[in-house]
């Protein structure tokens, strides 16, 4: 096992391995514990009861974190002539069709979000192979495949706070929360409203508990225990 760092060491003197922390406890230890000399993302990680394997077992969802991620989100908008220009005055930092298709084709991924009108979804489709292992390609379900007057709202929550999360193949969902330089209060209600979208979210293939464990840290910092059973009810 590699040895940790000095100063993941110290970080860790104060928090008790295995305890269950309320989630307000758990965000401050994590700003605490922050050692980085950046502003690290406080990330939350829930372990689910959920098999992937299983279609019906998948969970994926979107949701609008109310303080936002603190990281500034650049949108890439596909979209042709007047649906175009809306995607532009909304606040679109990229926007195109042909030539972001093209540039994208050859390895370009400088974007954050990506969002398209239906019609132009046949063409992008050959760029499954590149966005989609990234998690940028539009897709109706995360309401990313919109049309042009549905801009200014898909436009404006992207740079918000809009986050997709889905199950991974270990059945974990990994997430940002925000910023060590948040307020914990802040975190706190970005943490709140998260949970309960992946809660609303619940795959009716999963019994029991749906959420077996969960941990917040920061980007180069511990694992912290935190209990969310007391936000929400993880058997419902």
């Amino acid at each position: 096992m590699a040895r940790r760092g000095k100063n993941y060491q110290e970080a860790t003197k104060s928090i008790t391995e295995d305890w269950d922390y309320s989630p307000i406890e758990a965000l401050t230890l994590a700003k605490e514990a922050s050692r980085a000399k950046f502003d690290e993302t406080v990330e939350l990680h829930i372990r689910t009861n959920s098999d992937p394997r299983n279609a019906d077992q998948l969970v994926r969802g979107v949701a609008v974190l109310p303080h936002g991620t603190g990281k500034e989100i650049r949108v890439l908008v596909f979209a042709s002539g007047e649906a175009a220009t809306i995607a532009t005055e909304s606040g679109a930092d990229f926007v195109g069709d042909d030539d972001l298709i093209k540039k994208i084709d050859e390895g370009w991924v400088d974007f954050d979000v990506a969002i398209a009108t239906p019609d132009l979804m046949g063409k992008i489709s050959r760029l499954g192979r590149v966005l989609g292992r990234k998690g940028l390609m539009p897709n109706p379900r995360t309401g990313t495949v919109v049309q042009p007057q549905d801009f200014n709202r898909t436009i404006k929550e992207a740079k918000q706070g809009r986050i997709e999360f889905r199950l991974d193949r270990t059945a974990i969902i990994h997430v940002p929360l925000g910023k060590v330089s948040f307020e914990t209060e802040m975190l706190l209600d970005n943490l709140n409203t998260l949970v309960e979208t992946v809660m609303s979210a619940r795959p009716s293939g999963v019994k029991g508990n749906f959420i077996k464990t969960a941990y917040v840290a920061t980007t180069m910092g511990p694992s912290i225990k935190v209990d969310l059973s007391r936000i929400v009810n993880v058997n419902s």
